[in-house]
């Protein structure tokens, strides 16, 4: 059985997530391949495309930017309109695999009515609600995509047959009669793909993305406090996500004003912030306390460290699939605080591994991070319970097999 993977780039949350699942097949001898546009590891199974589809791939972002900028397409989210040819095709013929698992593919990776010609079983891992929507990667508070998009809040000069209308009409032709099954990391998104009018009548199956336990793990805080220069006796609150405090949907606007209520508690007066994924920006706010900025941490390593030497972590997303830091703190051991919201209570159990707020409540937010913090004897427990859970549903090899078990029932 070959597989071949195939996503946009490595180095973001989905692919991290498409690169353990890989690295898992491997380990139990699926002759699995990758295919990206961007490369940024030195794994000999990813592959890039031939030296005239890199060029194509250099060209097309060019050119769907100026015409998404042309449409107005709200700065703020990510659209993607995949109606540029695919440059992969003769990749992936002389490649020939049984099956094809797509990942992340936004931003004309594949072209939308490519999908047929892949001549294969397709799996379709979502890592956000592209795949039934007009072109918006996450619809916020908009269920257009239950009917068939238009007027679409995303498009600053939007009508009703408007961009996103041809977006959907496009994948309604395209999806019909394919040999397609999804899989979704989280039940939440499971649902809304059945919600869906596009993906409603598809095979749906979740299965949680899973997370090297031997890198991720508890460790000394003192010590990794110590090798990254943090404050050994402060009760550190951690904050992270691609372009933390630049994207309006991992909320950082919901964690300044928490914060700043903690400031109220009298037995928390020794609270130090610190923030992965962004650098220090010029005019910082005074939260009133003291913040740390690592910048942008790409490497398993660092990444264990710091959650590691942290007591906290606040993921305070406005909407989220199943996030890769949520999964990545609970195995160092370190609780977790977030809204209730997407798939996080997935893995967040309230009160038992960490604390779920009621959704955009920075009062709820606030008394989430005490109540973590509060109680040194329930502070460890939490943790070893957030460490119990990844172990037990989260782990790469359990990945890998549910995966592996998919990928035979289709191709028998």
């Amino acid at each position: 059985m070959k597989v071949l993977q195939l996503l946009m780039h490595e180095n973001s949350g989905a692919g991290k997530a498409s690169i353990r699942l890989h690295n898992g097949l491997l380990e139990n001898t699926v002759d699995s391949l990758v295919m990206v546009s961007h490369k940024s590891s030195d794994l000999a199974s990813v592959l890039m495309p031939n030296k005239l589809s890199k060029i194509y791939k250099q060209i097309q972002p060019v050119v769907i930017d100026k015409l998404t900028s042309r449409l107005k397409v709200s700065k703020n989210d990510t659209f993607s309109v995949n109606c540029t040819p695919s440059s992969l095709l003769k990749d992936i013929q002389d490649i020939a695999p049984d099956l094809i698992n797509l990942h992340w593919i936004g931003w004309e990776f594949l072209k939308i009515e490519d999908f047929k010609r892949l001549g294969v079983p397709l799996i379709w891992t979502l890592h956000d609600m592209w795949a039934f929507t007009g072109g918006c990667h996450y619809s916020g508070e908009c269920n257009l995509y239950t009917k068939s998009c238009g007027s679409c809040p995303q498009l600053t000069n939007s009508r009703e047959r408007d961009l996103s209308r041809w977006v959907w009409h496009r994948k309604q032709k395209a999806w019909q009669d394919l040999n397609l099954t999804l899989v979704t990391p989280s039940k939440w998104l499971a649902e809304c793909a059945k919600n869906s009018l596009l993906c409603q009548d598809l095979r749906i199956e979740v299965i949680p993305n899973g997370l090297d336990i031997k890198t991720y793990k508890p460790i000394d805080k003192k010590l990794a406090r110590s090798i990254l220069g943090l404050s050994i006796d402060a009760q550190i609150v951690l904050f992270g996500a691609v372009d933390a405090t630049s994207s309006p949907r991992k909320g950082f606007k919901f964690l300044e004003p928490a914060l700043q209520k903690i400031r109220q508690y009298q037995d928390l007066n020794n609270i130090e912030l610190v923030i992965f994924g962004s650098s220090q920006p010029l005019n910082p706010p005074n939260l009133g306390f003291k913040v740390t900025y690592l910048g942008r941490l790409n490497d398993d390593i660092s990444l264990s460290l710091v959650y590691a030497a942290a007591d906290v972590f606040v993921a305070p997303s406005i909407e989220d699939n199943l996030p890769n830091t949520v999964l990545e703190a609970l195995a160092c051991g370190t609780p977790c605080v977030s809204f209730k919201i997407g798939g996080l209570s997935d893995a967040i159990e309230h009160e038992q591994n960490g604390y779920l707020a009621q959704p955009f409540d920075t009062d709820d937010l606030a008394h989430g991070i005490v109540w973590v913090l509060a109680d040194r004897e329930r502070h460890r427990k939490l943790g070893d319970r957030a460490r119990a859970k990844v172990e037990s549903e989260f782990t790469t090899a359990l990945c890998a097999h549910r995966y592996q078990n998919l990928y035979e029932n289709l191709l028998s």
